[in-house]
Protein backbone atom coordinates (compact mmCIF):
# COMPACT_ATOMS: atom_id res chain seq x y z
CA UNK A 1 0.00 0.00 0.00
CA UNK A 2 1.53 3.44 -0.83
CA UNK A 3 2.28 5.54 2.38
CA UNK A 4 -0.07 8.69 0.65
CA UNK A 5 -2.77 8.32 -2.09
CA UNK A 6 -4.74 10.93 -3.76
CA UNK A 7 -7.93 10.17 -5.01
CA UNK A 8 -9.74 11.98 -7.71
CA UNK A 9 -9.17 15.11 -5.81
CA UNK A 10 -10.51 17.99 -7.20
CA UNK A 11 -10.54 21.53 -6.33
CA UNK A 12 -12.49 24.77 -7.50
CA UNK A 13 -12.07 28.58 -6.75
CA UNK A 14 -15.00 29.86 -8.00
CA UNK A 15 -15.74 29.11 -11.49
CA UNK A 16 -11.44 28.17 -11.91
CA UNK A 17 -11.21 24.73 -11.32
CA UNK A 18 -7.32 24.43 -9.99
CA UNK A 19 -7.02 20.58 -9.36
CA UNK A 20 -9.15 18.61 -11.46
CA UNK A 21 -9.53 14.89 -10.76
CA UNK A 22 -6.35 14.25 -9.39
CA UNK A 23 -4.99 10.55 -8.64
CA UNK A 24 -1.80 9.95 -7.00
CA UNK A 25 0.43 7.47 -4.94
CA UNK A 26 3.63 8.35 -3.12
CA UNK A 27 5.39 5.64 -2.15
CA UNK A 28 7.40 5.45 1.55
CA UNK A 29 10.87 6.81 1.47
CA UNK A 30 10.25 8.54 -2.17
CA UNK A 31 11.43 11.74 -3.07
CA UNK A 32 8.46 12.99 -5.07
CA UNK A 33 7.89 16.13 -6.93
CA UNK A 34 5.14 17.85 -8.32
CA UNK A 35 6.38 20.10 -11.28
CA UNK A 36 4.57 22.28 -13.68
CA UNK A 37 4.16 26.18 -14.35
CA UNK A 38 2.40 28.61 -11.92
CA UNK A 39 -1.08 27.84 -11.66
CA UNK A 40 -0.94 24.22 -12.99
CA UNK A 41 -2.41 23.38 -9.23
CA UNK A 42 0.34 21.92 -7.83
CA UNK A 43 0.62 23.81 -4.69
CA UNK A 44 -2.95 23.40 -4.46
CA UNK A 45 -2.20 19.89 -4.10
CA UNK A 46 0.14 20.46 -1.75
CA UNK A 47 -2.07 22.72 0.59
CA UNK A 48 -4.38 20.14 0.05
CA UNK A 49 -2.38 17.31 1.81
CA UNK A 50 -1.25 19.36 4.48
CA UNK A 51 -4.38 20.46 5.27
CA UNK A 52 -4.29 24.12 4.85
CA UNK A 53 -6.87 23.44 1.98
CA UNK A 54 -9.86 21.41 1.62
CA UNK A 55 -11.02 18.69 -1.68
CA UNK A 56 -14.48 19.87 -3.02
CA UNK A 57 -14.12 16.08 -4.25
CA UNK A 58 -12.10 12.96 -3.63
CA UNK A 59 -10.14 11.78 -0.81
CA UNK A 60 -6.34 11.99 0.51
CA UNK A 61 -5.03 8.65 2.59
CA UNK A 62 -2.12 8.76 4.66
CA UNK A 63 -1.32 5.25 5.49
CA UNK A 64 -4.40 4.06 4.56
CA UNK A 65 -6.35 6.40 6.67
CA UNK A 66 -8.57 9.51 5.12
CA UNK A 67 -7.14 12.85 6.50
CA UNK A 68 -10.60 14.64 5.38
CA UNK A 69 -11.39 15.02 9.45
CA UNK A 70 -7.40 15.60 10.42
CA UNK A 71 -6.81 18.92 10.71
CA UNK A 72 -3.46 20.58 9.77
CA UNK A 73 -1.27 20.68 13.30
CA UNK A 74 -2.50 16.50 13.63
CA UNK A 75 -1.07 15.17 10.34
CA UNK A 76 1.67 13.37 11.01
CA UNK A 77 3.93 16.22 8.42
CA UNK A 78 5.55 18.89 7.85
CA UNK A 79 5.63 21.85 5.57
CA UNK A 80 9.25 23.88 4.65
CA UNK A 81 8.72 27.39 2.55
CA UNK A 82 10.20 29.41 0.27
CA UNK A 83 10.59 32.08 2.82
CA UNK A 84 12.02 29.68 5.41
CA UNK A 85 9.34 31.24 7.78
CA UNK A 86 11.77 31.23 11.49
CA UNK A 87 11.14 33.15 14.26
CA UNK A 88 13.83 36.23 14.41
CA UNK A 89 13.96 35.90 18.33
CA UNK A 90 14.43 32.40 18.87
CA UNK A 91 17.95 30.87 18.29
CA UNK A 92 18.69 28.21 15.60
CA UNK A 93 18.42 25.35 18.49
CA UNK A 94 15.24 26.95 19.52
CA UNK A 95 13.23 27.46 16.33
CA UNK A 96 14.68 23.70 15.36
CA UNK A 97 13.46 22.59 18.96
CA UNK A 98 9.69 24.53 18.68
CA UNK A 99 8.21 21.45 17.30
CA UNK A 100 9.13 19.29 19.66
CA UNK A 101 8.08 21.56 22.41
CA UNK A 102 4.23 21.98 20.50
CA UNK A 103 4.59 18.10 20.67
CA UNK A 104 5.27 18.17 24.68
CA UNK A 105 8.27 15.90 24.27
CA UNK A 106 10.31 15.12 27.33
CA UNK A 107 13.50 16.99 27.47
CA UNK A 108 15.82 14.84 27.63
CA UNK A 109 14.12 12.98 24.38
CA UNK A 110 13.73 16.29 22.65
CA UNK A 111 17.26 17.38 23.42
CA UNK A 112 18.96 13.96 21.27
CA UNK A 113 16.52 14.57 18.89
CA UNK A 114 17.72 18.19 18.32
CA UNK A 115 21.28 16.97 18.74
CA UNK A 116 20.87 14.50 15.59
CA UNK A 117 18.85 17.07 13.37
CA UNK A 118 21.77 19.85 14.11
CA UNK A 119 24.32 17.23 12.72
CA UNK A 120 22.43 15.79 9.79
CA UNK A 121 21.87 19.37 8.66
CA UNK A 122 25.69 20.77 9.71
CA UNK A 123 24.89 23.37 12.12
CA UNK A 124 26.11 22.64 15.52
CA UNK A 125 28.12 24.99 15.51
CA UNK A 126 25.43 27.62 14.50
CA UNK A 127 23.03 26.23 17.68
CA UNK A 128 23.46 29.78 19.21
CA UNK A 129 23.59 31.69 16.35
CA UNK A 130 19.97 34.04 15.57
CA UNK A 131 18.45 34.44 11.76
CA UNK A 132 19.78 37.31 10.94
CA UNK A 133 23.44 35.85 11.62
CA UNK A 134 22.94 33.25 8.84
CA UNK A 135 23.05 33.11 5.19
CA UNK A 136 20.06 31.97 3.17
CA UNK A 137 21.48 28.29 2.42
CA UNK A 138 21.84 28.25 6.41
CA UNK A 139 18.43 29.69 6.87
CA UNK A 140 17.23 26.94 4.56
CA UNK A 141 18.84 24.21 6.62
CA UNK A 142 17.04 25.39 9.54
CA UNK A 143 13.94 25.19 7.93
CA UNK A 144 14.50 21.88 6.79
CA UNK A 145 15.56 20.52 10.42
CA UNK A 146 12.47 21.90 12.29
CA UNK A 147 10.65 20.39 9.42
CA UNK A 148 12.58 17.01 10.18
CA UNK A 149 13.16 17.06 13.89
CA UNK A 150 9.68 15.46 14.88
CA UNK A 151 10.25 12.42 12.48
CA UNK A 152 6.81 13.26 10.60
CA UNK A 153 5.80 10.61 8.38
CA UNK A 154 5.71 13.30 5.01
CA UNK A 155 8.02 16.37 4.54
CA UNK A 156 6.14 18.71 2.15
CA UNK A 157 8.29 21.21 0.36
CA UNK A 158 6.97 24.36 -1.38
CA UNK A 159 9.38 25.72 -3.77
CA UNK A 160 12.40 25.69 -1.04
CA UNK A 161 15.23 26.74 -2.80
CA UNK A 162 13.40 29.45 -5.14
CA UNK A 163 15.12 32.18 -2.74
CA UNK A 164 18.78 30.85 -3.04
CA UNK A 165 21.19 32.08 -5.89
CA UNK A 166 22.31 29.64 -8.79
CA UNK A 167 25.32 28.37 -6.76
CA UNK A 168 24.11 27.84 -3.83
CA UNK A 169 20.70 26.40 -4.97
CA UNK A 170 22.65 23.83 -6.74
CA UNK A 171 24.99 22.69 -3.33
CA UNK A 172 21.76 22.65 -1.77
CA UNK A 173 20.06 20.07 -3.98
CA UNK A 174 22.79 18.04 -3.17
CA UNK A 175 22.33 18.32 0.36
CA UNK A 176 18.81 17.75 0.39
CA UNK A 177 19.22 14.46 -1.77
CA UNK A 178 21.61 13.27 1.01
CA UNK A 179 19.21 14.65 4.09
CA UNK A 180 16.09 12.56 2.25
CA UNK A 181 18.75 9.29 1.84
CA UNK A 182 19.77 10.01 5.33
CA UNK A 183 16.67 10.34 7.22
CA UNK A 184 14.62 8.17 5.23
CA UNK A 185 11.46 10.38 5.72
CA UNK A 186 9.12 10.69 2.50
CA UNK A 187 9.73 14.39 0.03
CA UNK A 188 6.78 15.73 -1.16
CA UNK A 189 8.69 18.65 -3.13
CA UNK A 190 6.84 21.14 -5.81
CA UNK A 191 9.01 23.47 -7.66
CA UNK A 192 8.65 25.01 -11.34
CA UNK A 193 12.35 24.14 -12.30
CA UNK A 194 12.97 21.42 -14.34
CA UNK A 195 16.46 21.16 -13.63
CA UNK A 196 15.95 20.39 -10.16
CA UNK A 197 13.16 18.42 -10.15
CA UNK A 198 14.86 16.41 -12.71
CA UNK A 199 18.16 16.60 -10.34
CA UNK A 200 16.33 15.28 -7.00
CA UNK A 201 13.56 12.82 -7.68
CA UNK A 202 12.69 9.41 -7.32
CA UNK A 203 10.19 10.09 -9.49
CA UNK A 204 8.00 13.80 -10.69
CA UNK A 205 4.57 14.41 -11.63
CA UNK A 206 4.03 16.67 -14.04
CA UNK A 207 0.89 19.03 -13.67
CA UNK A 208 -0.67 20.71 -16.57
CA UNK A 209 -3.79 23.21 -15.88
CA UNK A 210 -4.53 21.28 -12.93
CA UNK A 211 -4.27 17.73 -14.49
CA UNK A 212 -1.45 15.55 -14.62
CA UNK A 213 0.52 15.22 -18.07
CA UNK A 214 2.70 12.20 -17.10
CA UNK A 215 4.50 10.48 -13.93
CA UNK A 216 7.42 8.75 -14.28
CA UNK A 217 11.14 8.52 -13.10
CA UNK A 218 13.16 11.84 -14.23
CA UNK A 219 15.20 9.85 -17.54
CA UNK A 220 11.92 8.46 -18.42
CA UNK A 221 10.22 11.87 -19.00
CA UNK A 222 12.91 13.57 -20.64
CA UNK A 223 13.62 10.89 -22.98
CA UNK A 224 10.49 9.39 -23.44
CA UNK A 225 7.95 12.32 -23.15
CA UNK A 226 4.21 11.15 -24.00
CA UNK A 227 3.00 14.81 -24.96
CA UNK A 228 3.85 17.76 -26.35
CA UNK A 229 3.33 19.46 -23.60
CA UNK A 230 5.58 17.23 -21.50
CA UNK A 231 8.31 17.37 -24.10
CA UNK A 232 8.44 20.91 -24.95
CA UNK A 233 8.05 21.57 -20.69
CA UNK A 234 11.18 19.60 -19.58
CA UNK A 235 14.57 20.47 -21.22
CA UNK A 236 14.47 22.30 -24.80
CA UNK A 237 13.52 19.86 -27.76
CA UNK A 238 13.25 19.97 -31.50
CA UNK A 239 9.39 19.71 -32.47
CA UNK A 240 9.12 18.75 -36.16
CA UNK A 241 5.59 18.39 -38.03
CA UNK A 242 5.67 14.48 -39.41
CA UNK A 243 3.70 12.68 -41.66
CA UNK A 244 3.95 8.75 -41.53
CA UNK A 245 4.59 7.40 -44.98
CA UNK A 246 5.61 3.30 -43.38
CA UNK A 247 5.78 1.78 -40.31
CA UNK A 248 7.08 -1.52 -40.86
CA UNK A 249 10.39 -3.62 -41.18
CA UNK A 250 12.02 -2.43 -37.70
CA UNK A 251 11.22 1.33 -38.56
CA UNK A 252 9.01 4.32 -39.05
CA UNK A 253 9.60 6.99 -42.16
CA UNK A 254 8.17 9.80 -42.01
CA UNK A 255 7.76 12.53 -44.14
CA UNK A 256 9.40 15.90 -42.81
CA UNK A 257 8.62 19.52 -44.86
CA UNK A 258 12.37 20.92 -45.18
CA UNK A 259 13.97 17.80 -44.51
CA UNK A 260 12.61 15.16 -47.00
CA UNK A 261 12.17 11.43 -45.86
CA UNK A 262 13.48 10.39 -41.61
CA UNK A 263 13.90 6.85 -40.42
CA UNK A 264 12.50 6.92 -36.90
CA UNK A 265 11.84 3.76 -34.65
CA UNK A 266 9.32 1.47 -35.38
CA UNK A 267 6.34 3.05 -33.35
CA UNK A 268 3.50 0.77 -33.31
CA UNK A 269 -0.04 2.21 -33.23
CA UNK A 270 1.00 4.49 -36.31
CA UNK A 271 -0.48 4.39 -39.57
CA UNK A 272 0.32 5.55 -43.29
CA UNK A 273 -1.03 8.98 -43.90
CA UNK A 274 -1.06 10.11 -39.83
CA UNK A 275 0.32 13.27 -38.69
CA UNK A 276 2.35 13.32 -36.12
CA UNK A 277 5.24 15.27 -34.11
CA UNK A 278 8.95 14.10 -34.10
CA UNK A 279 10.54 15.18 -31.14
CA UNK A 280 14.54 15.19 -30.76
CA UNK A 281 16.32 16.69 -28.22
CA UNK A 282 19.16 19.14 -29.34
CA UNK A 283 21.82 17.00 -27.64
CA UNK A 284 21.18 13.76 -29.60
CA UNK A 285 21.32 15.66 -32.89
CA UNK A 286 25.06 16.04 -34.35
CA UNK A 287 26.27 19.25 -36.07
CA UNK A 288 29.29 19.15 -38.88
CA UNK A 289 30.70 18.75 -41.94
CA UNK A 290 29.37 16.15 -44.72
CA UNK A 291 32.44 13.45 -43.60
CA UNK A 292 31.28 14.02 -40.17
CA UNK A 293 27.31 12.93 -40.51
CA UNK A 294 27.24 11.04 -43.33
CA UNK A 295 27.58 7.64 -41.53
CA UNK A 296 24.18 8.74 -40.33
CA UNK A 297 20.96 7.04 -41.58
CA UNK A 298 19.57 10.77 -41.18
CA UNK A 299 21.50 13.82 -41.90
CA UNK A 300 20.81 17.41 -44.02
CA UNK A 301 22.25 20.30 -45.47
CA UNK A 302 22.06 23.86 -43.76
CA UNK A 303 23.28 26.98 -42.55
CA UNK A 304 24.11 28.16 -39.13
CA UNK A 305 21.30 31.02 -38.72
CA UNK A 306 22.59 31.48 -35.06
CA UNK A 307 24.80 30.12 -32.00
CA UNK A 308 25.15 30.76 -28.24
CA UNK A 309 28.64 29.88 -26.47
CA UNK A 310 27.84 28.68 -23.22
CA UNK A 311 30.97 28.01 -22.07
CA UNK A 312 30.83 23.93 -21.99
CA UNK A 313 28.64 23.71 -25.13
CA UNK A 314 27.55 25.41 -27.97
CA UNK A 315 24.22 25.63 -28.92
CA UNK A 316 23.72 25.94 -32.83
CA UNK A 317 20.52 26.76 -34.60
CA UNK A 318 20.68 25.33 -38.39
CA UNK A 319 18.29 26.87 -41.01
CA UNK A 320 16.91 24.07 -43.88
CA UNK A 321 16.28 24.96 -47.20
CA UNK A 322 12.62 25.87 -46.39
CA UNK A 323 13.43 28.10 -43.07
CA UNK A 324 12.75 25.35 -40.68
CA UNK A 325 15.31 25.63 -37.63
CA UNK A 326 16.97 22.96 -36.24
CA UNK A 327 19.05 23.25 -32.66
CA UNK A 328 21.99 21.22 -32.01
CA UNK A 329 24.29 21.01 -28.92
CA UNK A 330 27.93 20.54 -29.90
CA UNK A 331 30.37 19.76 -26.85
CA UNK A 332 33.30 22.20 -26.83
CA UNK A 333 35.30 19.48 -25.18
CA UNK A 334 34.76 17.42 -28.43
CA UNK A 335 37.84 15.65 -29.92
CA UNK A 336 39.62 17.60 -33.02
CA UNK A 337 36.96 20.84 -31.81
CA UNK A 338 39.61 24.43 -32.47
CA UNK A 339 36.70 26.86 -33.77
CA UNK A 340 33.13 27.75 -33.53
CA UNK A 341 31.34 27.52 -36.44
CA UNK A 342 30.04 31.14 -37.73
CA UNK A 343 26.66 32.13 -38.64
CA UNK A 344 26.20 31.79 -42.76
CA UNK A 345 28.42 28.50 -42.50
CA UNK A 346 27.10 25.50 -44.58
CA UNK A 347 26.75 22.41 -42.30
CA UNK A 348 25.31 19.27 -42.21
CA UNK A 349 22.87 18.16 -39.09
CA UNK A 350 22.13 14.40 -38.51
CA UNK A 351 20.80 11.90 -35.42
CA UNK A 352 20.46 8.45 -35.73
CA UNK A 353 17.66 6.63 -36.66
CA UNK A 354 16.77 5.58 -32.87
CA UNK A 355 16.98 8.95 -31.30
CA UNK A 356 13.73 10.89 -30.98
CA UNK A 357 10.35 10.20 -30.33
CA UNK A 358 6.73 10.33 -31.83
CA UNK A 359 4.09 12.19 -30.40
CA UNK A 360 0.43 11.79 -31.40
CA UNK A 361 -0.91 14.89 -30.64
Amino acid sequence: MALLEIRNVTRRFGDFVAVDNVSLNIEAGEFFTLLGPSGCGKTTILRMIAGFDLPDAGQIFLDGRDLADTPPEKRPLHTVFQSYALFPHMSVAQNIAFPLKMARRPQAEAQKMLHEVLEQVHLADKADAYPHELSGGQKQRVALARGLVNRPRLLLLDEPLGALDAKLREEMQIELINLQKDVGVTFVFVTHAQVEALALSHRIAVMEAGRVAQVDEPSKLYGFPQSRFVADFIGHINMLQAQVVESAHGHTRLAIAGLGEVIASLHSGVTAGAKCTFAIRPEQVRIGTHGEVSELKNHFPGTVHNFLYRGDVTVYKVQMENGLLIEALLPNAAPGRAELYEVGDAVRVGWRHDAGVLLHE
